[in-house]
């Protein structure tokens, strides 16, 4: 199928910015506002900084201007952008594959107790979001951060965006393949590179081995899932194309095996691909999936091999199912060097500088320091020997990071909401707590696997389309509530959660709207029935 003309292809020579957006990238190289910031904005204050900056180029190193506070969700579509925003931002640590020494955990912990008021929050891309942040501070931030080996680089903007990786890698002892050095080398390689600064707008990344799959291939704009072929080599399978939002669209197979020392030319190829055929016109219309939808895999892989690779790739398997539904890597597990894991979950992400401090402090103290965080907004604690592990698990659960959580809490994600995103609609990691400290109490017997993604408006930062129960947030009689959305899944049988024509709960009837659909699946459920399937064929009586 031919390519839609007048998107503003590159590759097609259509070059001049069809869009604010475009035309400010043209205008000045977002990486060049980190200079802009040292020499000026740092010394002359918030008042002191460039529209486009502001709302833009700063994007390009991690930082969002932060939600007014007071400003209920029904005005958020009514009101300018300056009107919605305080002199404070929101800062994102970029953290590839999610694994951090103890001295990087420190770090950020110092940063966020010292910078943001004690905030902090564990996304589900494996980042650390600050808040509070005075853009006074940021170069003594950036500091703090390049000391320990992190940064903030394309944690946000048209950018390759965090790459997500197993927080386990390498002693998970049933991973395909250790994928940690892929995502070292694409990071160190890519990051910040001026040929992949300016995309048509963000670009996701997984990199993983993991057999649990737990980097969500499935949304991710290209993916790169460990396999094992017939004759014991491992490798990757290349999925492209997936991603959420207003638009959700799965990852589609390519086919292709991608041997590990050719993962940084195929992801730099499909980049390329991305950057140069990418859609320009309409921001909504700018991701990687649009592409695919209109290209197909077939064409997608015959530009790839044909314009952007040395050589074709061959054909491969496509990755074996998980054997667990869950892919958070919660609880104790024995690593394949006969030391422990311990993965625990914060209250729906939210944690503290202070909190991360003494994360770093119990991991070395029964372990050998290293950390992660996971793309459910967990934290993990490696490499802890047995004589260890109980002391751990206690003194993780003082901290009210759980080890061992209800199903209800151990599935909850919650995006950053009203507190402080200048887009959401309603609050999410209160209402989260909530609604989950409501279940423990009503269902104390419920240990089906279970997701429950709370979202603070259409856009999907919490992948409500992709959960067993999704909440989406819009006002609903003049409250905040939420339009749900039953029935989403990843892996096999995936596919996004079923919403009903005027299925809409009030914010405060959520955890009483969920009770009864529970209790509903467990009454009509078949015999080892996910709730997912259940609720994709459940008469419409029993899910109102």
């Amino acid at each position: 199928m031919p390519a839609k003309r007048g998107q503003g292809q590159w590759a097609l020579g259509y070059r001049e910015p069809l869009n604010q957006n475009e035309q400010s990238k043209k205008d000045s190289d977002p990486l060049t506002v980190k200079q802009r910031v040292l020499d000026t904005y740092a010394k002359q204050g918030f008042d002191s900084i460039d529209g486009a900056d502001l709302r833009g180029r700063l994007r390009w190193y991690g930082l969002y201007t932060q939600r007014a506070q007071g400003i209920p969700g029904g005005r958020t579509a009514l009101l300018e952008p300056e009107e919605l925003e305080a002199p404070f931002f929101m800062l994102r640590v970029r953290i590839d594959g999610g694994q951090l020494s103890a001295a990087q955990l420190r770090t950020i912990g110092e940063v966020a107790e010292t910078y943001g008021r004690d905030v902090a929050d564990v996304t589900d891309r494996q980042n650390v979001q600050l808040h509070w942040i005075r853009i006074e501070d940021v170069p003594a931030i950036w500091e703090r951060l390049e000391a320990v080996g992190l940064g903030t680089t394309e944690a946000c903007g048209d950018t390759p965006r965090v790459i997500l990786g197993c927080p386990v890698a390498g002693v998970a002892h049933d991973e395909v393949l250790d994928a940690t050095p892929q995502v070292q080398a694409v990071a160190a390689r890519f990051v910040g590179d001026p040929a992949f600064s300016n995309l048509p707008r963000k670009f996701k990344t997984s990199i993983s081995g993991c057999a649990q799959h737990c980097g969500n291939h499935e949304i991710n704009d290209v993916a790169f899932v460990g396999v094992r072929l017939p004759d014991g080599r491992v490798g990757y399978d290349l999925w492209v194309g997936g991603g959420l939002s207003t638009n959700p669209k799965l990852g589609l197979r390519l086919g292709a095996f991608v041997e590990p020392e050719r993962v940084e030319e195929v992801w730099a190829g499909v980049c390329s691909v991305f950057r140069d055929y990418g859609y320009r016109r309409s921001r909504t219309h700018a991701r990687l999936k649009f592409l695919l939808a209109d290209w197909g895999s077939e064409r997608f892989r015959e530009v790839l091999e044909t314009e952007y690779l040395t050589a074709p790739l061959p054909d491969g398997p496509a990755p074996e199912a998980p054997e667990r539904a869950d892919r958070d890597h919660l609880g104790v597990h024995l690593q394949s060097d006969g030391l422990s894991y311990v993965g625990c979950v914060p209250r729906a992400g939210r944690t503290s500088g202070t909190q991360l401090q003494r994360v770093a402090a119990l991991a070395e103290r029964h372990g050998s320091g290293r950390t992660a965080t996971t793309a459910q907004q967990g934290l993990v604690v490696l490499d802890v020997r047995p004589e260890e592990v109980d002391a751990l698990v206690d003194a993780l659960e003082t901290e009210d990071l759980q080890v061992r959580p209800t199903r209800f809490r151990r599935g909850v994600l919650a995006c950053t909401g009203l507190e402080f995103c200048k887009l959401a609609i309603v609050e999410t990691k209160a209402r989260a707590v909530d609604v989950y400290t409501e279940l423990e109490k009503r269902l104390p017997d419920f240990d089906e696997p279970l997701t429950i993604n709370i979202n603070g408006c259409p856009n999907s930062c919490a992948r409500f389309q992709t959960a067993d129960i999704g909440l989406k947030g819009m006002i609903v009689d003049g409250e905040e509530g939420f339009q749900v959305h039953l029935g989403g899944r990843l892996g096999e049988d995936a596919g996004f959660g079923r919403k009903t024509r005027g299925l809409k709960v009030k914010g405060d009837d959520a955890a009483d709207y969920i009770e009864r659909v529970l209790v509903n699946y467990l009454g009509d459920r078949a015999d080892g029935e996910r709730f997912a399937t259940w609720a994709r064929r459940a008469d419409e009586a029993l899910i109102s």
